[in-house]
């Protein structure tokens, strides 16, 4: 008797042994509590879309070189490796999240990416090639639709409440007529950065209607100074110059749009964001490339002609002939208009955690934590 019972105890101890164990590797294999990130805008952020619309390849960058120092293929990422937002992914504890259009993706708990190459503020930008801000919008809310029927009303409320709203847009506004035409009239460029700004700030609103509180904005880089824009001022006969009419509209755009987001601050309640001074960091590494571990600020990795600055790089955008840098670590632009993987890297660190004076306002890690 005293036997059975001895059995009967021991079988139930190891039970409870499993049971303890299972609960507890159910405990570690639980996702930890995180905040869900929402990316917006163009080259800078598109880690594939492009790949899944009707396009041309001078809007996609799904082939070789793309993509190899990182991932090893090409990605539709216009970049040798990663972008912005795979690294905030990472600092924020969450998984690359993967293009919007991707045709197996429908967890959207961690967030969605619905930016796209070319893309603008303004609905003309490379209209019917990209998909526009308004586009991505629409996207957003399609997404925001089925994420409470997936969750319901409470749960993704607390989703889109809690996550942060990663935007990139205006390049593309701005640079477009001056592919078309060389000579454009800075005032009507001037014109278009009250557009721009105004269509920027009506999808900020919208986002905001539907709950989100958190987001994290750049400025636009001094866009005369890309390869791709010196190759066109070395044409017009400027030796070794920055097309300075083009940068000139970054920085009133950057103005105007640090003016628009203390505004939102004061008038719309719970808002919060940061604004990252991408200007400053990119002029840095192009000017001083040695001192942040680079040996060439000027001239890409990929392309052709002056600066390597025509967009070549691939050789799928009506130019086949192409030249290819040895060591694109070496680098800080990787094409005629992107900066490299270990930029990139380099500026997500201070977006994400740098101090206010090396960006705009507050960092991307308050936002999360």
């Amino acid at each position: 008797m005293a036997s059975l019972s001895f059995e009967v105890i021991h079988v139930l101890v190891f039970c409870a042994s499993i049971l303890i164990s299972a609960s507890s590797q159910s405990r570690i294999h639980q996702p930890e509590k995180h905040a869900a990130l929402f990316v917006f805008g163009d080259s800078l952020y598109d880690v594939g879309n492009n790949n899944y619309i009707d396009t041309t390849t001078n809007y996609q960058s799904n082939y070789s070189p793309y993509g190899e120092t990182f991932f090893g293929y090409p990605t539709g990422r216009v970049s040798d490796g990663r972008l912005i937002p795979d690294f905030i992914a990472e600092f924020a504890k969450l998984p690359f999240l993967p293009p919007y259009l991707q045709p197996d993706n429908n967890q959207f708990t961690y967030g969605a990416n619905f930016a796209s190459a070319g893309a603008g503020a303004l609905d003309e930008t490379y209209q019917g090639l990209v998909i526009s801000l308004n586009t991505q919008l629409t996207y957003f809310k399609n997404m925001e639709k089925r994420l409470r029927q997936k969750l319901g009303n409470e749960a993704a409320k607390k989703t889109l409440s809690e996550a942060v709203y990663l935007i990139s847009i205006g390049t593309n506004d701005y640079l477009s007529p001056f592919f078309r035409n060389s000579t454009v009239l800075q005032s009507s460029q001037k014109q278009n950065i009250h557009i721009v700004i105004g269509n920027l700030t009506v999808v900020i609103k919208e986002i905001y209607k539907k709950g989100g509180r958190k987001f994290g904005l750049v400025n636009l880089w001094p866009i005369g100074c890309l390869p791709t824009m010196k190759a066109i001022k070395s044409q017009q006969g400027g030796a070794g110059e920055c097309m300075e009419e083009a940068t000139e509209i970054a920085k009133l755009h950057n103005k105007a749009l640090s003016k628009i987001l203390h505004d939102l601050e004061s008038k719309l309640k719970g808002f919060k964001y940061s604004f990252s001074n991408l200007y400053a960091l990119l002029e840095e590494r192009m000017n001083n490339p040695s001192k942040y571990g680079f040996k060439e600020g000027k001239v890409a990795c990929c392309g052709s002609g002056p600066y390597r600055g025509r967009p070549s790089c691939g050789g799928k955008r009506g130019i086949k002939e192409y030249e290819l840098c040895r060591n694109v670590s070496e680098y800080v632009f990787f094409d005629s208009a992107h900066p490299t993987d270990r930029v990139y890297q380099q500026m997500a660190e201070l977006i994400w955690s740098g101090t206010c004076n090396t960006i705009g306002h507050c960092n991307l890690k308050e936002l999360f934590d």
